[in-house]
């Protein structure tokens, strides 16, 4: 049974990677993501966040002999009201349309030998070959410029970037289809510092003006704080707190949190992002400031 309320809905939620030493990532999830909700998951490497946004986005192997995949183990995910663990062929279609995935080292995955406008606009055209390639271009363009870069790097190649702005560009493309949830993990890895800020307030403003929902996976309680509604923090596989992050930094019980919590505000050189609307309060684009950079 899915739950056609909530955009995303995990029960008792265990994923391992099987084989002669079984692996479970993430142990019995209980989450919920509510339409428009943008949800932070924080946590140290290994705790499973990676894991778990990859079976959210519905990439996950769905039998033993699809790799080395994630495989849900047991409980369930539903997905936009459908069951993103075992999908029917139509229900993967409409998931692949409408869940945006940003991976981990996301820059890394572009096309070497397409330019920036053919890797941004390519899921438009693995969709449907004959999308009009006028609209795809204004789609393009609209998003590289919200992210911050200049319309003249449409015509250069990932090669001739640097990894800054590699990130973005992967993140341009993981925007094009207009998804209804943008599952992103470390979407501001190898983007500069001075960059970063206006990145992040360039993706809040793209969630008020479309209105979708997000998982946004990261280790820094910085960005958490800056970007999300909600948060919770995983360690080990499992859910260790949850909450808004004043509530959860405010006064945190468990030692991990509180060693994020004074990561974050004491740690020497640790980044510390300019003041910013909450994101609870989704900010006007006056609001939001940022020049183009080329990093």
């Amino acid at each position: 049974m899915v739950d056609s309320g909530a955009v995303v809905v995990t029960r008792d939620l265990t994923v391992g990677y099987p084989g002669a030493a079984r692996f479970d990532a993430v142990r019995g999830i209980d989450l919920r993501v509510e339409p428009g909700e943008l949800l932070g998951i924080v946590g140290e490497t290994g705790a499973g966040k990676s894991t778990l946004a990859r079976v959210i986005a519905g990439r996950i192997a769905r039998s033993a002999g699809e790799g080395r995949g994630p495989r849900v183990l047991g409980g369930s995910v539903s997905v936009l009201g459908m069951r993103a663990d075992r999908p029917g062929r139509a229900a993967s279609r409409v998931l692949g349309a409408q869940v945006g995935y940003l991976p981990q080292h996301a820059g890394r995955t572009l096309v070497p030998g397409l330019t920036v406008a053919e890797n941004v606009t390519s899921p438009l055209f693995e969709r449907d070959r004959r999308f009009d390639r006028r609209d795809a271009g204004t789609r393009a363009a609209e998003l590289i410029d919200a992210v911050q870069l200049p319309l003249a790097i449409m015509s250069r190649y990932p090669w001739e970037l640097s990894a800054g702005q590699k990130q973005r560009v992967a993140i341009a493309r993981s925007l094009i289809l207009q998804p209804m949830l943008w599952v992103a993990d470390e979407p501001t890895s190898s983007v500069d510092v001075a960059t970063r800020g206006p990145v992040l307030d360039t993706l809040l403003e793209l969630h008020a003006e479309r209105v979708f929902s997000a998982v946004i996976i990261s280790h820094d309680a910085a960005v958490m704080h800056r970007t999300t509604h909600r948060v919770v923090v995983m360690q080990r596989g499992i859910l260790i707190a949850a909450g808004t992050a004043d509530e959860i930094f405010a006064d945190p019980a468990h030692p991990y949190v509180r060693g994020l919590r004074d990561d974050y505000f004491l740690r020497t050189g640790a980044i510390t992002l300019p003041s910013h609307p909450s994101a609870s309060t989704p900010a006007t684009p006056g609001e939001l400031t940022g020049a183009r950079t080329g990093s």
